[in-house]
């Protein structure tokens, strides 16, 4: 019987992960079913995660010989009602090779420890809804907000609505 492999290292993304973790973003596009929608690149990636003041924050799960096998790319949201920050996950991805080794539920439980330790209330994501993780989320007590339904504006009717803006004031961010 083959030993399962060595449990991953969750650590903070640095700037040599950023090719490893852009592939894997366009391997869960290709996963999604929706390659010709993934856009991102290396020097788009670097600059948010590591501009001064970033807007997107990153951990990996790396193998023995410290390469990225898996990914939580994640940004901070807040609630109104609860007055506190949250942090919402953008995409969490395991490469097939190493699934099953823990590091997804690593991963996650990285950012629920983020979350305690800063006093957040919250960890969301999206979740396509043909998933077969639905299963492992529902294990780690994760539940679907029914009652909420995701809008998007892009696009041509982006670009209309703010043609109607009659002024625009961006807080320096």
């Amino acid at each position: 019987m083959t030993p399962p492999p060595p449990a991953p290292t969750i650590r903070p993304a640095r700037p040599e992960d950023v090719p490893a973790v852009v592939a894997m973003v366009h391997e869960l596009a290709d996963y999604e079913r929706a390659p010709e929608q993934c856009h991102l690149t290396e020097e788009q990636l670097t600059a948010a995660l590591f501009a001064p003041a970033p807007a997107l924050f990153g951990h990996v799960a790396v193998d023995r010989a410290d390469q990225p096998i898996g990914f939580a790319l994640w940004f901070l949201n807040f609630s109104t009602w609860e007055g506190v920050h949250g942090i919402y996950l953008e995409d969490l991805y395991v490469r097939p090779a190493a699934r099953g080794t823990g590091a997804g539920r690593q991963l996650l439980a990285t950012l629920a420890a983020i979350c305690v330790e800063r006093g957040y209330r919250r960890l969301e994501w999206w979740m396509i809804n043909w998933n077969p993780a639905a299963r492992f989320y529902s294990s780690i007590g994760a539940s679907p907000m029914d009652e909420w339904v995701p809008y998007r504006l892009a696009g041509t009717a982006l670009h209309q609505l703010a043609a109607q803006a009659t002024a625009v004031t961006s807080p320096d961010t």
